[in-house]
């Protein structure tokens, strides 16, 4: 297992959270079944959690843990079998599959592993793209576009197109993307994954940026546990349950440890 050192400096690990303000994401005892041969798979189990604003949030576990799941039904890209779900005020586990979308395309910004890119289209059209399925007009487009390339560093490669590109930068125009129309939660699928090292720490380095200067709500799903142990908070799963104990109990208690000895407390989902 390849892991991503993401170094914060001691004098930062204090954050200002005025902004946390109010729960963002609040499930109420998740379920989630998928139909088999011979009956059902339960890849939720009565899952409930609290996510605040401004947090940055990871959700890790094993594989077949159910975390894919729970990003979805977060995503609002699919539907519990039972439980609530409230973002952002609103309890979409009771909206239609068209009012749902309008709410993750108004509230919800994705970043995946692998970019996602249309290749045919340049840096700049391709982080448009949100705006263009929201009726934005083309003149607001470009310049909101535009602006997101800016904060992500790449304003100067709007014509590009993504086959120029490097991995890292391919993953910064995702993030672009995933920002232009201000969404109010990014939730971000092993970002790092296809990423080296050196590239995946600066893609963390910049979530974690866009989290302290804009107040972004950020959840990212990974394997890696140096990224966890960055995070404000891990949300452990294991058989579709949570469980306070990812982090020692899949990865190991000598990473979990080496964190304790830099006396830098992770905080755990209860």
């Amino acid at each position: 297992m390849r892991f991503v050192r993401f170094v914060v400096k001691e004098k930062e690990q204090t954050m200002t959270t005025d902004y946390r303000t109010k729960p963002i994401v609040t499930m109420e005892h998740i379920v989630k079944e998928f139909a088999t041969g011979d009956g059902a798979f339960r890849a939720l189990d009565d899952v409930s959690l609290t996510i605040d604003q401004g947090e940055m949030v990871a959700i890790m576990g094993p594989s077949g843990s159910g975390k894919s799941t729970l990003m979805t039904l977060i995503g609002l890209l699919d539907t519990p079998t039972s439980g609530r779900y409230t973002l952002d005020g609103v309890d979409v586990s009771s909206l239609s599959r068209q009012a749902q979308a309008q709410v993750r395309n108004q509230k919800l910004g994705f970043v995946f592993q692998n970019f996602n890119l249309l290749p045919r289209l340049s840096v700049l059209h391709n982080v448009e793209l949100p705006l263009v399925y929201a009726r934005v007009d083309g003149r607001a487009r470009r310049a909101r576009a535009q602006a997101a390339l800016e904060v992500v560093g790449l304003g100067h490669k709007l014509d590009s197109l993504p086959t120029t590109l490097s991995g890292g930068q391919k993953q910064r125009v995702a993030i672009a993307r995933a920002l232009v129309h201000n969404p109010a939660i990014i939730l971000a699928d092993e970002p790092t994954g296809a990423l080296d090292t050196k590239t995946g720490t600066e893609i963390m380095a910049l979530f974690r940026d866009l989290n302290r200067t804009q107040g972004r709500t950020i959840i990212v799903v990974t394997h890696d546990a140096e990224i966890g142990q960055c995070m404000d908070r891990v949300i452990g799963l294991r058989d579709g349950k949570l469980t306070d104990n990812v982090l020692s109990d899949y990865y190991g208690g000598e990473v979990f440890a080496r964190r304790e000895r830099e006396n830098v407390p992770v905080k755990v989902a209860a």
